[in-house]
Order: structure tokens, then C-alpha cells, then sequence
């Protein structure tokens, strides 16, 4: 039977000498990886910092809304007609500025509803200090209420709801 001293009293590098492990990936079974310089972790902060995210949602958005709205243009019948001369068939040079100005008008509004989502996302994970699924919900929650609020409180609440609906859905999918 073998007789183990107390913890106290078993014999320790006193706490000043004590150097931290280094873990290596190769020693634990790992792919080892060269250290990142300094510029790999100055273009990390960058692209993790939220005005990045916001102005990557924004240009996103404008170019999605932007292929959105010629696409609507595109397959709607009453682009390019006069409602004052209903008979007189549009020049293509009528379409293709109607569908222009479609076009346009889709991408400011989706370019802004990504930057104020994305906005608002970062500020909530940054405050929550967490990144999951409860954040775009929240985000989602408070941009669509933004957006709704302009139309009355009913609104602002149908937007909450819908676009923290949609948020956990698209969330939920690319998760």
C-alpha cells in the first residue's frame, strides 16, 4: 500500500519560477501553423471591426437590391407605359430607364437595411460578448421595428416580429 503526503505538503516550483506550457500543434497531433505576423492580425481586426461588417452589408446590399429590382422591372408588364396614353407601346430606351430607376431605388434600400442590420448585429454581440443565434434575432428585432416605427407602433411592431422571424430562419439555415 503505497502512502501519498498531503497536497500541502508535496514539493512545488514556488509560483515566481513557474513558466507557462507552450502548446505546440505538433506535439499534440495537430497541423502545425507558422505564427501570424503582424499584418495577418492587423487585417484580422480590420475585417472582424464593425465598420467593415456594416460597409461589406452596405455595398452587398446595394448590389443585391440592385440585380432585385431589374429582375421585378424585368418581368413586370407595366414598365415603360404612360398611364395618360395606355395604347402607345414603350421604346426600349423607356424600359431600360424605367428598370434603372427600379433598380436603383431596390439597391439604396437594401444597401441601407444591411448596413443598419449589420450595425446593429456588431453593437448587440458587442454588448452581449457572445456570437450566436440571439443576436441576429435582436438585430433583426430592432431593425425591422426601426424601419416599421416610421409607419405607427403597429407597424414597428409587425416589423420586430417579421424581421426577427426571418433573421432566426436565415440564421437557423447557415448554421
Amino acid at each position: 500500500k503505497q502512502h501519498f503526503p498531503p497536497y500541502h505538503q508535496t514539493e512545488q516550483a514556488p509560483r515566481a519560477k513557474r513558466q507557462p506550457r507552450v502548446l505546440d500543434p505538433a506535439v499534440l497531433g495537430g497541423i502545425p501553423c507558422p505564427p501570424k505576423s503582424e499584418e495577418q492580425k492587423m487585417v484580422e481586426r480590420v475585417m472582424e471591426s464593425c465598420p467593415f461588417k456594416a460597409a461589406l452589408a452596405c455595398v452587398g446590399g446595394f448590389v443585391l437590391g440592385g440585380a432585385f429590382g431589374i429582375f421585378t422591372a424585368g418581368i413586370d408588364t407595366n414598365v415603360g407605359f404612360d398611364p395618360k396614353d395606355p395604347y402607345r407601346t414603350p421604346t426600349a430606351k423607356e424600359v431600360l430607364k424605367d428598370m434603372g430607376q427600379r433598380g436603383i431605388s431596390y439597391a439604396k434600400n437594401f444597401a441601407i437595411v444591411g448596413a443598419m442590420f449589420s450595425c446593429t448585429e456588431c453593437v448587440v454581440e458587442s454588448y452581449r460578448g457572445k456570437s450566436d443565434w440571439k443576436n441576429s434575432v435582436i438585430s433583426g428585432c430592432i431593425t425591422g421595428g426601426a424601419i416599421g416605427f416610421r409607419a405607427g407602433l403597429k407597424a414597428g411592431v409587425i416589423g420586430c416580429g417579421g424581421f426577427a422571424a426571418f433573421s432566426a430562419a436565415v440564421d437557423y439555415y447557415l448554421r
